[in-house]
């Protein structure tokens, strides 16, 4: 492609714009990973993650994407043949169904639309028909990021206890921490998996499991094999600031600098507030376009990102290539079971409601120059909304 003039609009939803200030956190010369000062950023990062997360449960930090939290939360946990209970709300649902089979786990897994998320009453339904207790653990992405959807997880909690079931709670967070409000301790969460490239505001290479002292518990008697991702050894060293094999230092950097923004001078209350008002800006510009969101629940609409469907007949794919060729801008293209029926914008990170106008935009130019049958003024309704709602 020909160079374009001005900044590219990074609209996907993640990996996610990285601040400047981050970009600059790393831009050091590489610690000692056995030095003093080392120990002292490990623990300033791993008190301020408890934060993020809700919990005064262990974190560990991988040098990895958030497929690698996925294995590690299964591995230290779970044994083969173990049966799990999962739930089908999009493509990242489906692959950690995959992973699971792969470990040799058996995997009860619930169909889905990709429209709706987990509904806790068959997750009630389900544990309840279950006297024997083989099922081990239930495992539920809270933000679906291929199709917005968010599961309502303290619901699901409440389920599962109704059932009286004994089944480990594992939940993947990937696209909502720091996005979405989320209570790994409050929900009663077993491990909470996580990655730094969305809400974090990280490149990627970081990702973490928060682990509950149940699941501690039962990592005692899993025979998964699990050396890299080994829990054991991680909370160990980390408790004297270190880790049991070489750390992504200059990431780390990054994350102390990300977390200092997130919990110091914004505040996780006001992030939250600020995605919600970004995501009911974008709803209300889809409505005024005449097009469709992808889910169905409002009780379910995600803060971090907001799926859209074209109108039958039309390629979301062929809309995403013409918004990038003429005004540089990437959206998430559909996946799977929705590829070429949606489009996906990004509204999470280190976002404001100039970036959000300049990406409807976007849309809107797109949506006439793709030839995509809308109605005019989605821009101006999220607009309204935003001046009308600061």
């Amino acid at each position: 492609m020909p160079r374009q003039a001005g900044r590219h609009f990074l609209q996907i939803p993640g990996p996610t714009n990285v601040p400047e200030r981050v970009l600059r956190a790393m831009d050091m010369p590489t610690m000692d990973h056995r030095g003093p000062e080392f120990a002292l950023l490990t623990l300033e990062i791993l008190k301020g993650l408890k934060q993020v997360f809700k919990t005064s449960a262990d974190v560990v930090i991988y040098p990895a994407s958030g497929t690698g939290a996925w294995e590690a939360a299964m591995v230290n946990t779970l044994s083969a043949g173990d049966k799990v209970l999962m739930f089908e709300t999009g493509h990242f649902a489906t692959l950690w169904q995959v992973i699971a089979n792969d470990l040799g786990l058996d995997v009860e897994f619930v169909e889905g639309d990709w429209r709706r998320g987990v509904d806790p009453a068959e997750v009630e339904a389900r544990l309840s028909a279950d006297e024997n207790h083989a099922i081990k653990a239930v495992m539920v992405v809270h933000n679906e990021t291929s199709t917005g959807v968010t599961s309502r997880i303290g619901e699901i909690r409440k389920a599962i206890d109704k059932s009286g079931h004994p089944a480990l709670f594992m939940v993947d967070v990937i696209s909502s921490l720091g996005s979405i409000d989320y209570r790994h301790d409050e929900w009663g969460v077993d491990v909470t998996v996580g990655g730094s490239q969305k809400g974090l505001m990280l490149p990627p290479g970081l990702s973490f499991n928060a682990i509950s002292t149940k699941a501690l518990e039962a990592s005692k008697t899993a025979t998964l094999p699990a050396s890299f991702w080994n829990w054991q050894p991680m909370i160990a060293a980390n408790k004297t600031g270190y880790f049991p094999y070489t750390p992504a230092t200059n990431l780390l950097y990054a994350l102390r600098e990300s977390l200092k923004m997130l919990l110091e001078e914004e505040g996780l209350g006001n992030v939250f507030a600020r995605h919600r008002r970004h995501g009911e800006a974008t709803r209300l510009a889809v409505r005024a376009w005449g097009l469709e969101i992808l889910c169905l629940d409002p009780e379910e609409y995600s803060a971090a990102l907001t799926a859209i469907m074209v109108p039958e007949g039309h390629d979301a794919d062929h809309l995403r290539k013409v918004i990038l060729e003429r005004y540089n801008m990437s959206l998430g293209t559909g996946l799977a079971k929705v590829q070429g029926r949606v489009f996906r914008i990004g509204h999470l990170g280190d976002f404001n409601d100039l970036m959000l106008a300049g990406t409807l935009s976007g849309v809107e130019m797109g949506l006439a120059a793709a030839k995509i049958p809308f109605n005019k003024g989605g821009i101006n309704a999220a607009l309204d909304y935003l001046t009308e709602n600061p």
